[in-house]
């Protein structure tokens, strides 16, 4: 059995009771950072083996994984924060799992993406889910076939590259589009910071910031218009 626990992507108050229990029965934990993860597990005194999965050895850790399910051994796979699979690793084993018929489940929990959307006053009752954009190949198509989204839209960033990425969505989808950037989600310094695509272009160019960031783009109110 494969189990996908959320957890928390800041506060380590954000965590439920049943995600707390599957961690403490099940026989492993894999971990995206063994080291990130220990500090919720000994948080919670998760005393279960860890053993890592990530983007570079997820293939070959997720044979081991599907060898230890299929003999009758019970996995949760966590990443650093939020949900795993959703811009973290765990679709690749989700698919081998399901090829071979090892049940999965996946518990709700924390993610970045709805507080983020909920609290950007951007119209949510219809958006889309960009995760991080690419950053060299396929960026450029990317934003283009973005441009003309009547959808709110929802995306992942670094602290590295957040003055670039809003400067490319401001100079594509047009300077004056509404946005926000939300900042240290659910910790003692959470910040959103709302404006023009060009205004936040600005206030991030030179600034340094620190932890993974939200930026959530209001849609195109022209899209879908009749010109005449």
């Amino acid at each position: 059995m494969l189990y996908l626990v959320p957890t928390p992507v800041g506060n380590l108050e954000d965590i439920t009771f049943r995600a707390v229990r599957v961690l403490k029965e099940v026989d492993l934990v894999a971990c995206e950072d063994t080291r990130t993860s220990r500090v919720l597990l000994d948080r919670y005194q998760i005393g279960t083996p860890c053993v890592s999965y990530h983007d570079h050895n997820e293939r070959q850790r997720a044979a081991e994984l599907v060898r230890k399910m299929q003999d009758g051994k019970s996995v949760a796979l966590i990443s650093d924060a939020g949900s795993p699979g959703i811009s973290d690793p765990g679709f690749f084993l989700v698919r081998e799992c399901i090829r071979v018929e090892i049940p999965v489940t996946a518990l709700p929990g924390p993610t970045a993406l709805i507080p983020a959307l909920a609290i950007s006053g951007l119209p949510c009752e219809r958006f889309c889910f960009e995760g991080f954009l690419p950053t060299r190949k396929g960026r450029r198509s990317r934003l283009d076939k973005l441009a003309d989204e009547d959808r709110t839209m929802v995306l992942y960033e670094s602290p590295h590259r957040i003055g670039r990425t809003l400067a490319d969505l401001a100079a594509t989808l047009g300077p004056d589009r509404k946005a926000a950037v939300i900042r240290e989600l659910s910790k003692r310094f959470e910040e959103t910071t709302r404006g023009t695509l060009a205004e936040l272009a600005s206030a991030f160019a030179e600034r340094r910031v620190r932890g993974e960031l939200v930026v959530v783009v209001g849609a195109d109110q022209t899209a879908g218009r009749d010109p005449g």
